[in-house]
């Protein structure tokens, strides 16, 4: 029987810490539903409680994320050049470096229980990657892992390697959080700020950038639900 999974479309310009407080906020609901299962168990009784698992869709205004085990040097802008991009810095507590979200970028947010699914974050992350890769194939784009780097990479191994979508994840007793960064109509120029995810001798890349075009953000999304569903093997509700 397939997980459901429950989906909502956030919208654009939400604040990046706004989102992150609702994460968090549905991690400690089904943290507390696991810790209350193991009670019962252990406890002989069988008034079980189901997780719930969740799938965010958002575009945040601009905004540099730094992952816990990132590092501050990577954020080469300062806070007078901040303030004249229009864009805000903020530490979290994902995994990864640091990145850049933003107008014309798909950010996804699962909050899935993997006791549900495998309990396994490598997997998980594989299969995060295999969502976009399908993804990105559907315009034509050949995705790629790039080996000891997360995310979706263009033309890996070659002088010109771009990533095209970055992730970054935080699990807590086996429920996920944070997610994935889609660069589809997103403004590069942003990433000159920084040193994306703390690599310094590759680039970033956008669909639009490598179509000459502008997509359809609708059509994007409903791809990457789609590729969701499939890898996942879930419904999404």
């Amino acid at each position: 029987m397939k997980n459901d999974v429950f989906f909502q479309d956030l919208g654009m310009s939400r604040d990046y810490q706004e989102i992150w407080d609702l994460q968090e906020s549905l991690l400690a609901e089904n943290v507390a539903i696991k810790q209350y299962n193991r009670a019962q168990e252990k406890s002989g009784l069988n008034d079980f409680k189901y997780t719930k698992n969740h799938l965010f869709f958002v575009e945040h205004p601009h905004v540099y994320t730094l992952g816990k085990s990132g590092d501050v040097e990577n954020m080469l802008a300062n806070e007078e050049k901040l303030y004249e991009i229009e864009a805000t810095f903020v530490k979290t507590n994902r995994g990864g470096d640091i990145t850049y979200h933003g107008p014309g970028q798909l950010v996804g947010y699962p909050i899935l229980d993997l006791e549900t699914f495998k309990p396994d974050i490598h997997l998980y992350m594989r299969n995060l990657e295999e969502v976009i890769i399908r993804t990105i194939g559907e315009y034509g784009l050949k995705g790629e892992r790039s080996p000891g780097e997360t995310g979706v990479w263009l033309d890996v191994g070659k002088p010109y390697a771009r990533k095209i979508c970055a992730m970054g994840v935080k699990a807590s007793r086996w429920v996920t959080m944070h997610g994935f960064a889609l660069n589809v109509n997103a403004d590069l120029r942003y990433f000159e700020y920084i040193v994306p995810c703390g690599i310094k001798d590759k680039a970033v890349a956008s669909l639009n950038r490598e179509l000459n075009r502008d997509l359809n953000m609708e059509e994007v999304k409903a791809y990457v639900k789609k590729h969701f569903e499939d890898v996942f093997e879930v419904n999404i509700v």
